[in-house]
C-alpha cells in the first residue's frame, strides 16, 4: 500500500500559486485517472437515488445509514455535511457506498443543541467541515482505527471546537450548529472562493493560511475534484477568515509545499477495511497526518494535512475517548 501512495504523490506536479488576503493555494496536476466511474454525494441526492437516514427511530449519534438505490457507486467525502434528521452530522472518513445497498457509516455530530426530527432524511448544503476541524478529526479517526479498529471522533472535542470557533467569530446559534458559521460568513466566504480557479489536469490543491500549509485534498480523477472544488475551497475559506489579520502579511513560499509534499511520501501507512468498498489507508508520521480510500488498488481520495505542534505518533488519547464516551452516553 505504501506503493500506491507514493507513486500517486509522485505523480503529481505542483502549479502555480493562487491567492487572495491570507488564503493561498497551490495546484496538483496530474494525468491519473481511476478506471471506473462512481456518483458523489451532491449529485446521488439530487438524482434521488440515495437517502441518508437515521439508523433507527431512536437514532444514534455516531452513526447513520446510507440506502444507494443506483446501480452506481456512491462516494462520499471525509467531512461532508449532512443536513436534517435528528442533528446535523459530517462524514468521518471517505466512504465509497456500494451499488443497490444499505451501509451504516461513521458520523460526528456538529450541532449538539438538537435531538430531535427536523425532516424524515437528510439533504446537503454543500458544506464542508472546516479544514482545521478535519485535520483534528482525523487524529482522532486514526487514532480509533488503529486502537479499536472503528471509525470514531472524539465527538466533545468536536462541540468544543466548534463552540470556540462561533464565539471567535461572533455567530450565536440556539443549537451550537456549525451550519450557523458558514450562514453568517457566507458573504466573507464568497468573496475569498470567486478568486479561485480550476485549471485544466488539476486533481487537487495544497493550501496554505497566513503562510503555512494547512492541508492537501486530492482525488483519483481531475472530474472529482472539478465537482468539489468550491466545497473544499469554501471549508479552508471559513479558516482563513477566522485568523485573518489584516496587520499581517506572510509569504507564501512554494518550498513549504515541497517540503510538506516530501514529508507526506514518507509517511507509515497501515491499512484497514473500509467502512465501504475498498482499503482505508491511515497515514502519520512526526511531521503529517491523514488518510486516503484506494480500490482495485487505485487512490479514489487523498487527504493529508501538517501535523500540529506537540502532537507525536504514539501519544495516547485514551482521556480524549473516555471523555467522548461521557459525552456521547448523555445523550
Amino acid at each position: 500500500m505504501q506503493s500506491i501512495i507514493t507513486q500517486y504523490l509522485e505523480q503529481t506536479k505542483v502549479g502555480r500559486k493562487q491567492s487572495y488576503k491570507n488564503l493561498a493555494l497551490f495546484p496538483l496536476l496530474s494525468t491519473y485517472s481511476v478506471g471506473f466511474s462512481y456518483l458523489l454525494l451532491d449529485e446521488a441526492l439530487s438524482e434521488g437515488v440515495i437517502e441518508v437516514v437515521e439508523v433507527d427511530k431512536e437514532g444514534s449519534v455516531p452513526e447513520l445509514k446510507v440506502i444507494n438505490k443506483s446501480s452506481k457507486m456512491i462516494l462520499i467525502l471525509d467531512g461532508e455535511e449532512l443536513v436534517g434528521a435528528k442533528q446535523n452530522r459530517v462524514v468521518n472518513t471517505t466512504i465509497m457506498i456500494k451499488e443497490n445497498s444499505s451501509t451504516v457509516i461513521p458520523v460526528s455530530c456538529v450541532e449538539h443543541g438538537r435531538w430531535s426530527y427536523s425532516s424524515a432524511s437528510f439533504k446537503s448544503e454543500n458544506r464542508m467541515m472546516s479544514s482545521n476541524l478535519r485535520s483534528r478529526k482525523v487524529q482522532q479517526v486514526n487514532y480509533s482505527v488503529r486502537s479499536s479498529g472503528e471509525f470514531r471522533s472524539d465527538q466533545g472535542a468536536i462541540w468544543d471546537e466548534i463552540a470556540q470557533k462561533a464565539e471567535r467569530m461572533h455567530v450565536d446559534s440556539p443549537t451550537g450548529a456549525m451550519a450557523s458559521i458558514y450562514e453568517k460568513q457566507m458573504p466573507s466566504i464568497q468573496e475569498y472562493t470567486k478568486q479561485f480557479s480550476l485549471i485544466d489536469g488539476q486533481v487537487g490543491a495544497v493550501f496554505m493560511i497566513n503562510g503555512e500549509v494547512t492541508g492537501m485534498d486530492a482525488f483519483g480523477r481531475h472530474e472529482t475534484f472539478a465537482k468539489v472544488f468550491n466545497k473544499l475551497l469554501s471549508s479552508y475559506a471559513i479558516d482563513a477568515i477566522d485568523w485573518y489579520d489584516p496587520e499581517k502579511e506572510h509569504k507564501v513560499l512554494k518550498s513549504k509545499v515541497t517540503k510538506f509534499m516530501n514529508a507526506s511520501k514518507g509517511a507509515s501507512i497501515e491499512s484497514h477495511p473500509s467502512v465501504g468498498l475498498g482499503t482505508d489507508l491511515r497515514l502519520e508520521s512526526e511531521k503529517v497526518i491523514g488518510f486516503a480510500l484506494s480500490l482495485e488498488d487505485q487512490i479514489l481520495h487523498i487527504c493529508i494535512f501538517p501535523r500540529e505542534d506537540g502532537q507525536r505518533r504514539n501519544r495516547s488519547d485514551s482521556g480524549m475517548v473516555r471523555f467522548s464516551m461521557r459525552r456521547r452516553n448523555r445523550l
